[in-house]
């Protein structure tokens, strides 16, 4: 069985699936080994030829297990997805399970610098990414949403969740270099929102406290919230 075949059978949920390359590697040892690099060193740093080196074996032993790159990086979004609880959908809390969802999978996402990069674009067929698909549908649904309406709503708060993960993992690292400490230094901001020529940008000088508002993620709830509110009135 190659690796595509393997593919296919973990995607049907084939559990008994064996290989007969070295027993020491397996799907969830490259993931468990992926995860802890990128943990250490960021998404970027995650290439198939830094993962064999952290197994200590070459880079073709590696697609004995998985069909390329964008096969791990479902095999890491899967696994980090197991980790999110479902609700049971309750129209009459909807909302508030919708929200749950999303601060569940950006927790997730954070622990791993960078890794909700791997999410994006990606056409999913794990079955562990489908659950949460499905699990947050079910929950849209139950708000009374029509099924278009739910189906794009829930793509739109997965690829917010994976944006917003994204841009807190690239403003942490940014706050590493000395010269870039304003971007997370909000008085510093104001400062210079306030000095812009007023007459140019009256909004933002105007506005400059409002603007670098938030702490932790209030802006987050804000959105997911926000795109919660506008399918309330469809549903």
């Amino acid at each position: 069985m190659n690796a595509k075949e393997r593919r296919a059978a973990r995607h049907a949920g084939d559990g008994a699936v064996r290989t007969r390359a070295r027993p020491a590697l397996s799907p969830e040892r490259l993931v468990d080994t992926a995860l802890a690099l990128v943990a250490e060193e960021g998404y970027e740093a995650l290439t198939m030829r830094r993962l064999a080196t952290a197994l200590d074996t070459g880079p073709a032993s590696l697609y004995a297990h998985v069909v390329n790159k964008a096969d791990l990086d479902e095999l890491l979004i899967s696994r980090l997805c197991s980790e999110v609880v479902l609700p049971t959908p309750d129209p009459s809390s909807w909302s508030e399970q919708a929200r749950d969802v999303c601060a569940q999978l950006r927790e997730v996402y954070l622990r791993y610098p960078g890794i909700s990069r791997a999410a994006l674009a990606m056409a999913p067929t794990a079955l562990e990414i489908l659950r949460v698909n499905d699990g947050l549908l079910g929950v849209l649904l139950a708000g009374g949403a029509a099924p278009v309406d739910a189906a794009y709503a829930c793509d739109a708060l997965v690829l917010y969740v994976a944006a917003y993960c994204l841009e807190v993992s690239v403003a942490r690292a940014r706050s590493t270099s000395d010269d870039l400490d304003w971007v997370v230094d909000r008085d510093e901001m104001v400062r210079r929102f306030e000095a812009l020529p007023a007459e140019r940008f009256p909004y933002i000088t105007r506005h400059a406290a409002q603007l670098t508002a938030g702490e932790g993620h209030d802006r987050f709830d804000f959105t997911v919230g926000l795109m919660l509110d506008g399918l309330a009135p469809r549903a």
